[in-house]
């Protein structure tokens, strides 16, 4: 494993991964409210906020950055 890849807590976690288990544990309602975008807003699902998060580089940090901060992450370190 390369060096960059050792430091990227990311590395192989698909951006469909992040979304389903920050979905599966706050809510598609609860992630309207940390991150304010139509698509978790406004009728979600997983196809339409994948499609709105792979062309807008802002929400698509927002939502690593959430679930790096995530609490199932300090209670398991997944």
């Amino acid at each position: 494993m390369s060096e960059e890849h050792k430091n990227d807590p990311l590395h192989g976690v698909t951006l469909e991964q992040i979304l389903i288990k920050l979905v599966d544990y706050y809510s598609w309602e609860d992630l309207g409210i940390y991150i304010d975008i139509n698509s978790f807003n406004n009728n979600p699902s997983i196809k339409s906020s994948l499609k709105f998060l792979r062309k807008t580089p802002w929400a698509r940090k927002k939502v690593e950055k959430l679930y790096m901060k995530a609490e199932w992450r300090s209670e398991n370190g997944s």
